[in-house]
């Protein structure tokens, strides 16, 4: 399902937090009231670590890491924050700093477990990194023509939500390369910047507070978020009625 937040009175909820299937970061300091949503909804499946980085609270736009893989982190990150985020992630995960002059890597990259899309003049060796870390086919990629493919799409496992002005030939391009479904769509009430308004895992979404009932339905279509349990009881449901 997909649950609205606001970190501080701002809807950019994928700015502070970065969610993935095996662990969850989010800003420190702040609203306590936007960390206990996250840890409500996820505590008992995977870790909710508060960090920042390089002094930062923006970490979703810093990192990279929407794969149980691996997490990049710019270069700027400092010893204490590395040493914090390594011991509070799972051992499964591995923890690499990239030095690279597009430094806000969650801007530039956007990935799932198996495909990630780069911005186009990333450099060569990061895109090799990426590869490595993250165990992922790499491809150079734009979004609606717009090269920040991590603030302008968000994908994961099961689905992605493009810029809204993301041409039809562009979806089928970017839906056969990940191999996912793709949707042109909108968050907190109309805003094209996808990657800032919302985070994503293979069963819970998180996004802004003035996203509409439409957006967070298309949403939750997308990325199979309704497809766990509620199903599974309107089926049982549905036969009982229909045996009756």
């Amino acid at each position: 399902m997909a649950i609205r937040a606001q970190f501080e009175g701002n809807n950019e909820v994928g700015v502070f937090s970065k969610l993935t299937n095996s662990y969850c970061l989010v800003a420190i300091g702040g609203s306590e009231n936007f960390y206990s949503v996250f840890e409500g909804e996820l505590s008992e499946t995977i870790p909710v670590v508060h960090s920042s980085l390089a002094g930062c609270r923006i970490i979703g736009r810093m990192c990279v890491g929407r794969n149980r893989h691996g997490l990049l982190v710019p270069s700027t990150t400092t010893d204490q924050e590395l040493q914090h985020i390594k011991n509070s992630l799972p051992d499964s995960v591995h923890l690499q700093r990239v030095e690279e002059r597009l430094s806000a890597l969650g801007n530039v990259i956007a990935c799932n477990d198996y495909v990630a899309l780069v911005h186009p003049d990333l450099d060569r060796e990061t895109e090799e990194l990426i590869a490595d870390s993250l165990k992922v086919e790499v491809f150079r990629q734009t979004v609606a023509g717009q090269v920040l493919v991590g603030s302008y799409c968000v994908i994961s496992n099961q689905g992605g939500l493009v810029h809204p002005k993301t041409s039809v030939e562009d979806q089928d391009e970017l839906s056969s390369l990940l191999q996912v479904p793709l949707v042109a769509g909108t968050v907190n009430r109309g805003s094209d910047v996808i990657g800032a308004g919302m985070v994503v895992n293979d069963w819970v979404s998180f996004c802004g507070l003035d996203t509409t009932s439409t957006e967070v339905s298309v949403i939750e279509n997308i990325f199979k978020l309704g497809d766990a349990q509620p199903s599974a009881i309107a089926t049982k449901m549905r036969e009982s009625l229909i045996e009756r």
